[in-house]
């Protein structure tokens, strides 16, 4: 059975994964997966002339251990303070965070589900001990379906809510690197690297598709180039 491609609608199919904010590597893998679709089932000899989309050459900005130290320490709101911690430890987008519900940690298990996550994915994901009395004692006497980092206002707090208390914690910290809110991410991902987790574990925490995404942390935390002397003396 020979049937040809309707570009037009492989390219909107694109673009909605586009617009959800996938990687290119993700996107990439679909447009490869559905050439070959073409080619091996519908035996068709169409070109797909859609341009592969493009892949970013930039390394992540990522953050020592001691750097994270300096950003949570200089916070003197404790919610604020556990919302960067937590974020940090458990490898959090921003949209996550402001998105996380009392009945979705797991004080026991040191665990968080991450309902409808990016994709539309669930995942599992993990976060530290060191954090679990404050989280109780947010817990303490309010309803499971509430957010954990509620507004004052009532509901979750905005995503630029988020970033500006990480934006405010990194200025008083006086780190100096061009960080953002997602350079927690980055740096939870890396620092689990550098711990020995092996790439397709992290992978899973991160909730990536494509283990490509993931592998761009192997190049900030290669040790071989760490362990390299420069040449002047």
């Amino acid at each position: 059975m020979k049937k040809d491609p309707d570009i037009n609608l492989i390219k909107n199919y694109l673009l909605q994964k586009q617009d959800k904010g996938q990687a290119p590597q993700t996107i990439n893998l679909h447009l490869n997966a559905i050439k070959y679709f073409y080619r091996e089932v519908f035996k068709s000899n169409a070109v797909i002339g859609l341009k592969f989309a493009k892949t970013s050459k930039k390394l992540p900005v990522v953050l020592s251990r001691s750097e994270i130290e300096k950003i949570i320490n200089s916070i003197e709101n404790r919610k604020h303070k556990l919302l960067i911690s937590l974020s940090y430890g458990a490898g959090l987008r921003v949209s996550e965070a402001i998105n996380l519900k009392i009945k979705d940690i797991n004080l026991e298990e040191l665990t968080i589900h991450l309902k409808n996550a990016k994709g539309n994915r669930d995942r599992i994901t993990i976060f530290p001990e060191k954090v679990k009395i404050d989280l109780r004692e947010i817990f303490a006497l309010r309803d499971r379906n509430d957010y954990v980092f509620a507004s004052e206002r009532g509901g979750k707090l905005t995503e630029r809510t988020a970033q500006k208390i990480f934006e405010n914690a990194l200025k008083k910290s006086e780190v100096s690197k061009d960080a953002t809110f997602h350079s927690l991410r980055h740096s939870f991902a890396t620092h689990l690297l550098e711990n020995g987790v092996d790439v397709r574990y992290v992978q899973e925490l991160l909730g990536h598709q494509n283990i490509r995404t993931t592998q761009l942390y192997t190049k900030v935390t290669n040790p071989s180039i760490k362990k390299i002397k420069s040449p002047l003396e």
